[in-house]
């Protein structure tokens, strides 16, 4: 017989910086307890897939408008208070080195090896002109019917 795990799921829509270490803190956490964990991107959460570097993909107008005023990877995200534009993130992340708390990139990274289902909202992607070649390698891509099937036997729910 299977053994039935602990279900949690995530939905991050925020592109910010400590809202998406908070989610990867949780979802790593969940993991590490022998959960089974997704964590659904949708909107300003998309960010935190792009790759750090440009890619040169074929784009319209719109889309390239959307490209460069959306941060681009996790190494980018300004922080949801006190980013002083941009004085903030290094400041929470200089404070992060110091006491030894994985980055961004290293939490994602640590996800991802522990087997957390990190799923790109299709449907996002199509509104903001995002491409698969521009997200993180190893992701999954699915609408919110995908992310409904999995929260709907989780018992952890939680909107980031």
């Amino acid at each position: 017989m299977a053994e039935n795990k602990e279900k949690t799921t995530i939905v991050l829509f925020s592109g910010e910086l400590d809202k998406a270490i908070a989610a990867f803190i949780i979802a790593n956490g969940a993991a590490a307890y022998d959960h089974e964990v997704t964590i659904f991107f949708t909107f300003w959460g998309l960010n935190a897939l792009r790759k750090d570097d440009q890619v040169f993909v074929k784009k319209g107008f719109l889309e390239k408008m959307f490209a460069k005023m959306m941060p681009r990877g996790a190494n980018k995200l300004g922080l949801s208070k006190m980013n002083f534009g941009g004085i903030g993130p290094q400041m929470i992340k200089h404070v992060m080195k110091k006491h030894n708390a994985l980055s961004l990139p290293q939490l994602i990274e640590l996800a991802q090896e522990q087997g957390v289902k990190l799923v790109a909202c299709t449907m996002t992607m199509d509104l903001l002109g995002l491409q698969k070649e521009e997200l993180l390698d190893g992701i999954e891509y699915a609408g919110v019917a995908a992310y409904l099937g999995d929260a709907t036997d989780a018992k952890v729910n939680l909107f980031i």
